[in-house]
Formats: structure tokens, sequence, C-alpha cells
């Protein structure tokens, strides 16, 4: 028996193939990763009309899933008909509106478009932010509801054609299986959600003047959210009436591709962007609005289980600017590391800054840019600034995980993928030290997980973390006895120039 998942990224879609044959109904499951496609090879285009604005074409990421499915069908050269269940991942927050036909009016707005934050501002004063913290756990900001509005206020004619709105894995949902629907989770995720009454948001849709009949029906995280249909398997290269059977926003996913799913587990990914997103099992949000809360894939009224996101914007991001500046091709990421590691920690005093992606919301949405300081031309070489790089992106990890921690969420162990910067020793060993915390580098992806899940589903897993026990290990990282001494000195000293910078 296999399993099918999709992770629809802003940049690809990937698709992996799972073999759950040797796996048993509640006892920890044997799951084997038999291919994984992405599609495209380069990164989808994304459309900016006006500066801040960043749109898709909703048909491009269907484009992709089909092409992706094919090749790794082709790859893997298994029986068709032996794939049980479809789960699907995506990038939050988008929005997608289509019409009494189900035909796309207008390109999706997605995660990374800022054009409706005013908007959420205005509902957050207006509401009342006690009100909107208590009942929706996050400001509207500048999320899918916002955006709906956005929509009304300054495109009319397109408005008036809407019959219902999706977030991105709805649609790619809805085209496998002609059934428009969503979940708790994802309408959490675009602040449509009430965790006070238990219903959508029914305030913040007043308030807009939007009617509710707008949003899909709600199907569980897990479950039956529709089959395959002919004309979507054929385009697909897959048999006709595969369920799908599981559907989660790419951080919650992200989260659960790495076992975490019980409260006190967290998660962490440090790509382009670094996230942290723990688990706790109350209602919680942060009065400063530095990070967000939304519904983990097994929330529930009775018995809450909430994802609290921290996005730091300014990560990967600075370290690959750095390998542009001072390497360029011809020098690997693992070849830096090697150069950096000759490097004693703190970076004989040099520091950067790495926040020059644009608003932090760490820092209540201020746009510090990023900084170097203490540089000095006769000390200071290349090697240095790979460190510095390194460290700095650490040091913005530390700092947002004690905002975590006054939320009451404390970091014992960390989880994270092996495919980004927490391959790089300097980079675990410094926050594992500074967080006295135990960093396990695990070997699966979103599109992995999410084929995983949809297992349960369809009741071949008895609970959410079976199918997950026996990840892969690709290493560990322990605090060392000197360790939290060694760093902290140095980090104290990051911070105040932190402080610094803010203050400016």
């Amino acid at each position: 028996m296999y399993l099918l998942g999709f992770d629809i990224g802003s940049s690809s879609v990937k698709v992996s193939l799972v073999d759950a044959r040797n796996s048993m109904v509640r006892e920890r499951s044997r799951t084997t990763t038999i291919a994984t496609e992405i599609s495209p090879k380069k990164e989808m285009e994304i459309i900016a009309p006006q500066i801040g604005w960043a749109e898709q074409l909703p048909e491009m990421w269907w484009t992709h899933c089909c092409l992706a499915t094919k090749k790794l069908l082709r790859k893997s050269k298994i029986e068709k008909s032996a794939i049980a269940a479809i789960g699907i991942s995506y990038q939050m927050h988008g929005l997608v509106a289509v019409d009494s036909d189900g035909k796309v009016v207008r390109p999706s707005i997605i995660w990374c478009d800022s054009r409706a934050v005013e908007i959420g501002n205005e509902a957050f004063q207006n509401l009342g932010e006690k009100f909107c913290l208590e009942h929706f756990l996050n400001s509207p900001g500048n999320f899918t509801a916002s955006k709906l509005k956005w929509v009304k206020e300054n495109e009319p004619e397109v408005f008036s054609k809407i019959k219902k709105i999706m977030l991105p894995g709805d649609f790619i949902a809805f085209r496998m299986t002609g059934e428009m629907t969503t979940t708790i989770s994802g309408l959490s995720e675009g602040i449509l959600w009430d965790f006070k009454e238990n219903r959508p948001a029914q305030n913040l849709l007043k308030h807009f003047d939007l009617s509710e009949n707008l949003l899909p029906e709600i199907v569980p995280t897990f479950g039956q959210h529709g089959k395959l249909t002919k004309s979507a398997a054929a385009e697909l290269g897959l048999p006709a009436g595969i369920p799908i059977t599981y559907r989660a926003g790419d951080q919650p996913n992200n989260a659960l591709s790495l076992n975490v799913i019980h409260p006190g587990e967290v998660a962490a990914t440090g790509g382009t962007s670094g996230v942290v997103y723990g688990v706790v099992d109350k209602l919680v949000f942060d009065k400063k609005n530095r990070i967000n809360s939304f519904a983990h894939v097994n929330h529930s009224f009775e018995k809450p289980r909430i994802g609290v996101l921290l996005c730091i914007n300014g990560a990967g991001i600075q370290y690959s600017w750095v390998r542009r500046q001072f390497a360029g091709d011809r020098v690997s990421y693992f070849e830096m590391e090697k150069l950096a590691a000759e490097i004693p920690p703190g970076s004989d005093g040099l520091r950067i800054l790495p926040f020059g992606n644009g608003a932090e919301r760490l820092f209540s949405n201020q746009n510090l840019g990023a900084q170097i300081s203490n540089l000095h031309f006769n000390r200071h070489g290349k090697s240095h600034f790979y460190r510095a790089a390194l460290e700095g992106v650490a040091f913005s990890f530390v700092f947002g995980m004690k905002v975590l921690q006054e939320l009451g969420l404390n970091v014992s162990v960390l989880r994270v993928g092996n495919d980004n910067l927490f391959q790089s020793a300097i980079f675990s060993s410094t926050i594992s030290n500074l967080l006295g915390c135990r960093i396990e580098l695990l070997k699966t992806t979103g599109a992995t997980g999410a084929a995983i899940a949809s297992g349960v589903g369809i009741g071949h897993f008895s609970e959410v973390g079976d199918g997950l026990g026996n990840l892969e290990n690709a290493g560990v990282f322990e605090p060392s006895e000197k360790g939290n001494g060694q760093f902290l000195e140095i980090y104290e000293d990051w911070a105040a120039r932190l402080e610094k910078a803010k203050n400016i």
C-alpha cells in the first residue's frame, strides 16, 4: 500500500510517495519514502503588480502538481492502483477566489503580499485588541480575511463574481475532487475562526461586511475530503477514486512531519526565513503580536492543540547573500562551514544583525535592515564573515525562542529537518548551547509528512503520531558543559547591539 503527499509551495510543488505496506494499525509503523519529485526546477513566478504585492496563478500550482506526479510515477514504477490515499500541505494565508462554475476570478493573493496590512490593523483597533486576541488569538493583520476585504473594497466587479474563497490547499483539493471544502486549521490561519465560540469568525466577517456563505464546507483535517475525479486523475496520471484524506498549511504540516504533535514539542526550520513552531494545550496569544497562534493539525475544542509560530524574516537569505558577495558559486556552503570553523566562537568581535528581509513581526513590524558592526579591516576576512553570519542568524533564533519561553513554551528538544541551516554545526551548536536544548535532525519533508498523515485519514494509522515514530535521524547536537558560558557573553553583546538598533 502506498500513500501520496503534495507540498504546494510558492517556489515549487513537491510530491512524495511513501510505502506503508510494512506498517500495522496500533503499532509504531515502518514507512519508507520511495521517491520525491519537484516541479518546476526553477522557482515558480510570483507576480508583483505593485511594490509589496505578491500574486500567483492557482492553475500554475495545479500544472506543477500534474507534472511532478507524472515524473514521480515514471521514476518509481509502482503499481498505481496500490495508492490508497493522498495528503496535501500548502503555503499558508493565501486567498483563492472562484465563481459559481469553480473558475478562478483573479490571481491568488499569497502569503507574502502586504497590501491588506492597514485593513487588518483597522479591524484590530475597532473590534478591540483584547477581543481579537481572545477570540482569534491574533490580529486580523495581513491574513486571508483582510485580503478578501481588500478585494471587496478595491475590485468590486471581481468581488461580485466570487462564490467561494479557498486557501491554496483547499483549491488543490477542489481541483482533485470537485468539492469545495476547508478545515478549522485552515480557517484559523486566515483569521477566519473564532476559538472561543468554536465557529467561523462571525464578528470579523460582519465587521468586514462579508458573508459566511463565502466559506467552504468544513471537513476534519484527517478524514474524507473527497475522491479523485476521472478528469483530475487523467491529468495527474493516477487512477480515479483515490481519497484525499489530509490537508494542512505548511508550518503545521512541517511540525507534524517532524513528529511535533504533543504539547511542549517544538519544530524549527532555517530556510529563506526562519520559523519556530511549538505546540501548547491552551489558547495562547502574545499581547505584543510578536508571534501567531493557529489551530494545530490535531486541535479540537475539547482538547486544544495550538501551534505557536514565530517567524524570522532574515535568516537563510542573509547567509545566501554573504555567499554571493564573498564566495560566489565556486564555494559551496560545506566549504564555507569548514572555513568558518577555523574561526573561534564570536568571530573575533564581528557582529551581524540579519534583519534585512523586510519588516520583522518579532520587532513590531520594524524594518531594521541588516547591520554589520565592529568590523576591523586589519583583522577580519571572509571566514570571519561566514561565521558571524551563521552566529547572527542563530542569535536571532535564540532571541525569538525567549519570546516563546515568556508564553510558557520551554524548549528541551528541538526537531528540525535535514535540509536547511540546521545542517551547519556552527549554527546548531550555537543554538543548542545557548538554550541548553537537544537538536535532532530528521530525514523527512513536508510532502512525506502529508503522505504519512493521509494514512490516518483512511484509518491505516490509528493515531496522528503513527507512521512518524521511525523517522531516520540525520544527526544530534547536544549542549556542552562549557557551551553556555562560552556563547553567552557573545550573545549578550549581539543582543545589546540589537536593542540599540531597535531604539534608533
